[in-house]
């Protein structure tokens, strides 16, 4: 009885959790986009734009790196290159660097960069290089002449080839130049302590401390992060560093010049201006919480919106490039269409290379990214996911959109729509951020809010006034939002970009001070959102919990292309960050529960499930040793296979086997993606989710703070080596240990169950059957685990053997203790001190 007790339970919370997971799939949708039409639009000759120059708006990208060991240089300069060679207005185009990091060698190969760029972005221009990251367009393994007319392609391509690679060479020389050149510099500053302590007749037998500075080429110190650690230059203690790398382009095209000495291609129809390139560092300090990438992301916020100031904004991990040269187009679509002033941003589906071919732990991910996302679709919109997503800049800042709707009664069936830009109709709600209207001057409530705008954006003058800038500028055009609307007239921005001069750097400059949030709204509800590691599920939350719609757009050729972690302990420790994450949301007022009513229901549930999700693993863990206590005690989860139980279990299976084909069919993925995800939750839920869920309640009961180590980003493989080394390295890991006992209990119980069977007097071949098929089906979910266990030779750590070994034996004696065998209680007595 207690045995079915147990099962039911578990079944009803697996239930709860179907439904939660199945609801916000009711209404899945596909969108697809015209850019013949956006090019006629915005990049066509009219009355206003006689010229037929680009009336699109300014686009700011945002790369993040914190650790040039973990994220090699190499793949952050491939991504930084596909983003100056994207196919977009280059003077509409700006492209930022964080490094976290600060480091000199990040820096530097960010110069080199910049230097390749001239030749690798008209290269690709002139001939339509796609995809337009050269490490991976170099190696692709297709044939490369494939759709190409012009003569001279392939004596350019081999130039610019042999280029590349010794640019390559350059990037990987960096460490050991930066560490000579350092050297050098700090021994002749030795020397010239020494001459003058000489000179000033002091001991010489006395050490002279010299610090052991990192130099740059020109010869002084470098401003952030020295390899010696110094004070006022480690990672937690240097200063702001903004550098550009690239200026501002002009707004007339510039051809170059035909092949020569010093020119590798013939440019001389081609135009070879680049987009803005900039190195940002912001300032850190002892005694400050830097916010980790959040705030790294926050402080480009505030210094490409006095630089640049595009009001929208693409943010892309350093191992995510641009697969699709047209992507930015892509999403702009969306943007500047009917309607588009309400969409807060637009989430691109992750794509990963480097995975090896069987998807051994769900990598891809394409359950969540071509199933779950796509139904959030037809909702509010797909939740932000970290990387791939051009924001509206208005919306990072914290306003509300200019048309909401608002769901009241049950499941939010009632609708009132609120026009939230039209001055004095309606009554604003507390703490809501209404944008200052361009054009407006009699609108107190509008005066009200510039005054605000310091407090929650801070004393910075330039950033107060690029505000209502960026809004206007991404507003979509007039005749597309009919009358009375607040659209821009066509040809407004077709207009050259204010140059850059030493003023507007040193105000960039002082609002990446680690002293500049404080007192403000940042990041609590102006940019990305502090407080969790899953920085960017809170910050979409708010956008849709303000009203803000989102899209979802998925291209025929990918729009972006990373890496994943293709390791067992690796992908582990991924998933617990995302679950940790979650927990965190769960018990935070950024539960869904609290949502507010601008939320859709469905909406609203899918958001809840994401808080959710990781406290199921609780139960799984119940219900994958259940199989087992079956076949210990020799019972089954029902009295007896009676007819009607085995219809009720045939009638369930076929349901849940009809939805999975039903979402294979519409989704597109492949029931091998299908079930690899199957395979992995299980993993995941047995592993990583039960120690997010003790982490999140250490956090939430005992303030123990959560901190995680960056994910290393796999450099690309030297010809000869394994592509997929990584897969078969064991580390060892404490979240193995659960895995490794569900398995061995396992097994062992059906080596139990068998031999009492096969040695029993009246052999209940039903009860065997029953134990041993849901014992085998938790073992095929585990199957991919135990393999990533063997590693390439079948080794495992000792450490894994033994505790597994020890948690399987105290289990059992727990058992025995709890339900001792009878008739054999005469000489088994034990009890526990």
């Amino acid at each position: 009885m207690w045995l079915w007790g147990m099962s039911i339970t578990c079944e009803l919370w697996f239930a709860l959790s179907w439904i939660l997971d199945q609801l916000p799939k009711l209404c899945p949708i596909n969108r697809v986009t015209d850019l013949s039409v956006l090019k006629d639009r915005f990049e066509s000759p009219n009355l206003r734009n006689p010229k037929g120059r680009p009336d699109l708006p300014g686009i700011d990208v945002f790369v993040s790196t914190a650790d040039p060991e973990k994220e090699p240089p190499l793949v952050t300069a491939n991504t930084i290159l596909s983003i100056l060679a994207v196919d977009y207005p280059v003077e509409k185009l700006a492209c930022y660097l964080s490094d976290d990091g600060g480091s000199l060698l990040t820096f530097e190969a960010l110069a080199e960069t910049a230097s390749f760029a001239r030749t690798w972005v008209p290269f690709c221009r002139k001939h339509g290089i796609e995809p337009r990251n050269p490490e991976a367009y170099f190696g692709q393994k297709r044939d490369f002449l494939k759709n190409k007319v012009r003569l001279d392609f392939v004596r350019e391509r081999r130039r610019v080839k042999r280029e590349y690679d010794e640019f390559k060479v350059r990037i990987n020389s960096l460490p050991e130049s930066i560490r000579r050149r350092s050297d050098a510099y700090n021994a002749h500053e030795e020397l010239r302590a020494k001459k003058k302590q000489m000179e000033m007749g002091g001991n010489l037998s006395e050490p002279i401390k010299v610090p052991k500075a990192t130099w740059m080429a020109d010869g002084s110190h470098w401003p952030g992060t020295w390899s010696s650690a110094e004070t006022d230059h480690s990672r937690g203690d240097h200063a702001g560093i903004i550098q550009a790398m690239l200026a501002p382009p002009n707004a007339e095209p510039v051809f170059g010049a035909e092949a020569d000495g010093e020119n590798l291609i013939d440019t001389t129809e081609v135009d070879i201006r680049l987009p803005m390139l900039v190195y940002v560092s912001r300032e850190k300090r002892p005694g400050y919480d830097h916010n980790k990438k959040a705030g790294a992301m926050n402080s480009l916020v505030r210094t490409s919106a006095i630089m640049s100031n595009g009001p929208f904004i693409l943010n892309l991990d350093c191992d995510h490039y641009i697969y699709n040269s047209l992507a930015l187009r892509e999403g702009m679509c969306f943007m500047l269409d009917r309607g588009g002033d309400r969409i807060c941003y637009v989430q691109f589906p992750q794509r990963f290379e480097g995975i090896d071919p069987n998807d051994r732990y769900a990598n891809h991910n394409t359950v969540f990214f071509d199933v779950s996302m796509r139904a959030l679709d037809g909702l509010q919109g797909p939740m932000y996911v970290g990387t791939g997503c051009i924001f509206r800049r208005i919306a990072l800042y914290g306003f509300s959109p200019p048309r909401a709707t608002e769901h009241h009664g049950w499941f939010g069936r009632r609708k009132i729509k609120l026009f939230l830009r039209k001055p004095k109709v309606t009554k604003k709600e507390e703490e809501e951020m209404v944008l200052p209207i361009i054009g407006d001057h009699n609108d107190d409530d509008a005066d009200i809010e510039s005054l605000l705008l310091p407090k929650r954006f801070g004393n910075s003058n330039s950033l107060a006034a690029s505000i209502p800038v960026a809004e206007f500028q991404g507003r979509p055009l007039q005749d597309l939002q009919g009358k009375g609307s607040h659209g821009r007239p066509a040809g407004s921005l077709a207009v050259p970009r204010e140059p850059l001069d030493a003023a507007t750097v040193a105000e960039a400059i002082s609002v990446i001070s680690c002293f500049y949030e404080d007192k403000t709204e940042w990041g609590k509800r102006v940019g990305w959102i502090y407080g969790s590691v899953t920085e960017d599920v809170v910050t979409g939350y708010r956008m849709h919990n303000r009203g803000w719609r989102s899209v979802y757009c998925v291209t025929k050729r990918d729009a972006f292309r990373g890496t994943a972690p293709i390791n067992l302990t690796d992908r582990l420790h991924q998933v617990l960050r995302w679950a940790t994450g979650s927990v965190e949301i769960f018990f935070s007022r950024n539960n869904a529960l609290f949502a507010s009513r601008r939320m859709k229901f469905l909406q609203r549930v899918a958001y809840f499930n994401v808080g959710m999700y990781p406290f199921t693993s609780l139960f799984l863990i119940v219900y994958c040793f259940l199989p087992a206590v079956s076949l210990f005690t020799g019972q089954f989860i029902v009295q007896t296979l009676s007819v009607t139980f085995l219809v009720f279990l045939l009638m369930i299976t076929l349901t849940l086997c009809f939805l999975a084909i039903l979402e294979i069919k519409w989704s597109g993925i492949t029931l091998h993606d299908w079930w690899r995800n199957e395979q992995f939750w299980l993993i995941g839920g047995t592993s990583a989710h039960p120690a997010a869920v003790m982490q999140g309640l250490l956090k939430v009961i005992a303030g123990v703070d959560i901190s995680f180590t960056l994910t290393s980003k796999s450099a690309t493989p030297e010809d000869g080596d394994d592509e997929f080394a990584e897969l078969y390295v064991v580390k060892w890991s404490f979240l193995m240990v659960p895995p490794v006992t569900i398995m061995m209990i396992n097994m062992i119980a059906i080596a139990v169950g068998v031999a009492r069977t096969l040695y029993s007097t009246f052999p209940q071949w039903s009860k065997l059957v029953g134990g041993v098929f849901f014992s085998f089906w938790v073992l095929c979910h585990l199957y991919p685990f135990a393999k990533g266990l063997m590693g390439r030779r079948g080794r495992v750590p000792t450490i894994v053997f033994v505790w597994s070994g020890l948690l399987s034996i105290i289990i059992s004696l727990l058992w025995v203790y709890i339900s001792p065998p009878s008739g054999r209680q005469d000489y088994m007595k034990f009890q526990f001190p």
